[in-house]
């Protein structure tokens, strides 16, 4: 079959070549897939997470083609977006069934594609933030996949939501997602924050930390700017201040939380913020894209 692999002498170090089938585990269902959605960790950080020739892909969307032998999931037919630690951006892949969610009727491929990594995890970072009705939420590389779910998903939870971007130009868009505050960096926030979402590390994280007032936490996300993070613990102390900052992973398995965002896609409370729409034939150009920040959202491609 047809898949995407990981190749360091291609253009993005991505290139299509001809593998193997897979061969689903008793737990796993075979799909066809449709669509995939692309993550901007998993293609800045490809040379370090992948073999060459190896398949990279967290999600996908797509048709059950073979039932999990064990009878956990959907038959075949059914229309079905799933995540997996790899292998995602081939014509097959096999899913395990607690990380696979049925699609409604009124959601298509290339939306549910764009929601497993990006959506679950602004979900499940907000969460672990703790109740933000009516608290401020900082939500740093906004604009992103992970950003544009965590504004929509925090004013809906009630909370008074301030997005960072890089500039003024990726920041279209997110008051009418219900950011409270758009700002460039975060010189313009002087008050404290309850919680942060980063998603950039680097030195906006230690920035992001001092913002955060009695009780509040960050969750750091991810680590856009390719950038360590150094924190004088020592200065934080001084202040008095009981916080904390953890490190977020997404917890499995996914299909609860894939099942509530993707009734919120279907109920139109919830935008997947496609910002990049094409053929995975153009893979090297979306990737090269979403390196470059040219993209707000999400970026799916529709498997041919």
């Amino acid at each position: 079959m047809r898949a995407i692999v990981y190749n360091p002498r291609a253009r993005a170090d991505l290139d299509f070549a001809d593998v193997a089938e897979p061969q689903p585990a008793a737990n796993e269902a075979l799909i066809e897939v449709r669509a995939i959605g692309l993550n901007f960790g998993e293609i800045h950080w490809v040379d370090f997470a992948r073999q060459p020739g190896e398949i990279p892909g967290w999600d996908s969307a797509g048709v059950v083609l073979q039932a999990a032998a064990d009878g956990s999931g959907p038959p075949p037919g059914t229309r079905v977006v799933g995540f997996g630690p790899a292998a995602g951006w081939a014509q097959r892949r096999a899913v395990a069934t607690q990380n696979l969610a049925t699609l409604p009727d009124r959601v298509d491929f290339e939306e549910a594609a764009a929601v497993p990594v990006a959506g679950v995890t602004a979900l499940q970072a907000l969460r672990a933030l703790g109740p933000i009705v009516g608290r401020r939420v900082l939500i740093t590389g906004a604009s992103g996949g992970v950003g544009r779910f965590a504004v929509q998903i925090a004013a809906r939870a009630g909370a008074h939501v301030i997005a960072a971007v890089g500039s003024r130009a990726r920041g279209a868009g997110l008051t009418e997602l219900g950011a409270d505050e758009v700002v460039v960096g975060l010189a313009e926030v002087d008050q404290p924050v309850f919680g942060v979402l980063d998603n950039v590390g680097g030195e906006l994280l230690d920035e992001a930390f001092r913002l955060v007032g009695e009780g509040g936490s960050v969750q750091s996300i991810g680590m856009a700017s390719g950038r360590p993070t150094t924190i004088d613990f020592e200065a934080h102390r001084r202040l008095g201040v009981h916080k904390r900052i953890e490190p977020f992973t997404v917890r499995l398995p996914l299909r609860d939380d894939l099942n509530h965002l993707l009734t919120l896609l279907e109920r139109g409370d919830l935008d997947p913020q496609i910002g990049l729409r094409d053929s995975w034939d153009t893979i090297a150009d979306a990737a090269e894209a979403l390196l470059g920040r040219r993209v707000a959202g999400k970026a799916v491609l529709t498997v041919s």
